[in-house]
């Protein structure tokens, strides 16, 4: 069965760490579907002011009460990761993944603005964009460049974007098939 993953878009994402898990996800022959957080399928991106036009918005994909997919992306960048804590939809999505021990995938600002408000790293072992650590009081900061702690897949930052994608295609698909993409896409890891 083909696993399905949801990338969240908010407006003010890190250009890198939306594009890059989207490609490579798909590369590895995962579904990826992307979300807006927002009333428009437009998200515009912080850096490169690169606009996507998201698959779906994620209020509607929420009503359709469907399965929820086998992972989260959830990228960084700011004020995307903020616009993502402030989502509504987007907490309840991440409770809801959690408590079905689905991946939740999340890089740069997202781990400590977004999954440690809703307690998702307490007593978890993380990374984050450097100084972002301090916003979480209940998790094992590491600093290695992408961390697994059981659900939750976390990295440091856009020039961790390739490793964290190649980690999450390893959660879901195997180790075989992440070595496959890192050496189709001559990824140094």
């Amino acid at each position: 069965m083909q696993k399905k993953v949801l990338v969240l878009l908010a407006d003010g994402f890190e250009d890198v760490e939306a594009v890059t898990p989207i490609d490579y996800l798909r590369r590895a022959g995962i579904e990826v579907t992307t979300a807006s957080i927002s009333g428009s399928l437009t998200v515009t991106s912080r850096w490169g002011g690169i606009k996507i036009t998201a698959d779906a918005k994620l209020a509607e994909l929420l009503k359709l009460e469907t399965n929820i997919p086998d992972a989260v992306i959830l990228p960084g960048g700011m004020p995307g990761a903020s616009n993502l804590a402030a989502s509504k939809e987007t907490g309840l999505l991440l409770i809801k993944m959690a408590a079905a021990g689905k991946l939740i995938c999340a890089i740069c600002a997202s781990p400590a603005i977004v999954l440690a408000p809703l307690g998702l790293l307490s007593g978890r072992k993380f990374t984050c964009f450097p100084g972002m650590e301090e916003k979480v009081t209940d998790g094992v900061w590491s600093d290695s460049r992408t961390v697994t702690d059981g659900n939750i897949i976390t990295s440091r930052a856009a020039g961790t974007a390739g490793e964290w994608s190649i980690a999450v295609i390893s959660a879901l698909l195997g180790e075989t098939e992440g070595k496959k993409i890192t050496e189709t896409i001559l990824l140094i890891s």
